[in-house]
């Protein structure tokens, strides 16, 4: 029996971008929190990024997160009540500049659900819970980034030989993100080399797909699973089928934002073979053919 890494349960931190509203982060994805510091003009950037920060020997771009996703910008005469919330994620260091921060809280991320019809068009929002009786948006920061950041083409597209395409051509893959942004960057990898795939937006909905295809006996070979999901999340997704016999031989990838080391470790503690930060599309395809190498290696001692 695997060690279930969940227990260590991941908090989330609740931010004001507006007077009104309450937003929250995972606090997996928080490296510090610190007051507003002077920043250093970068020329031709973002306009959202307000500057550079050096903290602690790094220097990070800060990015007024308000003006990013739509709210009025913080102005100057706010500056010296705002905060600086200092994120690991995909591959760097970042400052998000909000106007209040409200608390870490305890949260039950089964309890989030998917945001109503009624928050619009507001893409930015992966799923909203209550805490003390007050609505509290979950920010989707991989979106935000890539507004910010856009990934360069070369990461998204993979370079692979002819033998290596049709060894990974017949595998059973299921791919598994609730951020429609990295569905989008997963589809667009897979896609321009030809490789098959299904996909899921949430953890309960992949360990269904994953159970239907063990029993109809055409199970998946390899399963690509986001960590930070509402629901189930990407621990307890790989948790349950390295404990599930008949989904058991799925070669799992967790693939995360996430840039810590400690996702690497409670990764391998679930049962996942290989935890990857996105997004590296070469990375990401070798890892398969890892997977399919196992595969291939164990049919050989059957």
């Amino acid at each position: 029996m695997k060690k279930n890494a969940t227990n260590q349960s991941q908090g989330m931190l609740l931010f004001q971008l507006s007077a009104l509203q309450s937003f929250a982060i995972g606090t997996l994805k928080v490296k510090e929190i610190v007051p507003y510091t002077p920043l250093t003009a970068i020329p031709n950037s973002h306009p959202t990024i307000l500057g550079a920060a050096t903290l602690r020997g790094d220097t990070l771009p800060v990015i007024d997160m308000a003006k990013a996703v739509g709210y009025p910008p913080i102005t100057q005469d706010e500056l010296k009540s705002c905060f600086i919330i200092i994120t690991d994620c995909r591959r760097m260091l970042v400052g998000f500049l909000v106007r209040g921060i409200n608390k870490i809280t305890e949260c039950n991320w089964h309890n989030i659900d998917a945001p109503p019809s009624t928050l619009g068009n507001n893409v930015f929002v992966t799923g909203v819970t209550t805490v003390e009786n007050k609505l509290i948006q979950l920010l989707d920061v991989e979106l935000l980034l890539s507004k910010v950041f856009p990934t360069s083409p070369d990461s998204l597209n993979p370079v692979l030989t002819d033998v290596q395409r049709e060894i990974l051509r017949p595998l059973k893959i299921l791919l598994v993100d609730d951020s429609a942004v990295a569905r989008r960057q997963l589809s667009q990898a897979l896609d321009s080399i030809s490789i098959p795939y299904f996909i899921a937006t949430n953890g309960h909905d992949a360990l269904n797909m994953l159970r239907h295809a063990a029993d109809a006996g055409e199970p998946f070979d390899i399963l690509v699973s986001d960590i930070e999901m509402p629901g189930l999340d990407g621990y307890e997704l790989a948790f349950e089928v390295q404990n599930t016999p008949r989904l058991s031989h799925a070669y799992i990838i967790l693939h995360t934002s996430l840039s810590s080391e400690i996702s690497v470790s409670q990764a391998h503690q679930v049962g996942a073979h290989e935890a990857l930060t996105k997004f590296e599309a070469n990375e990401l395809i070798h890892a398969m053919l890892r997977g399919a190498e196992q595969k291939m290696n164990r049919s050989a001692l059957v």
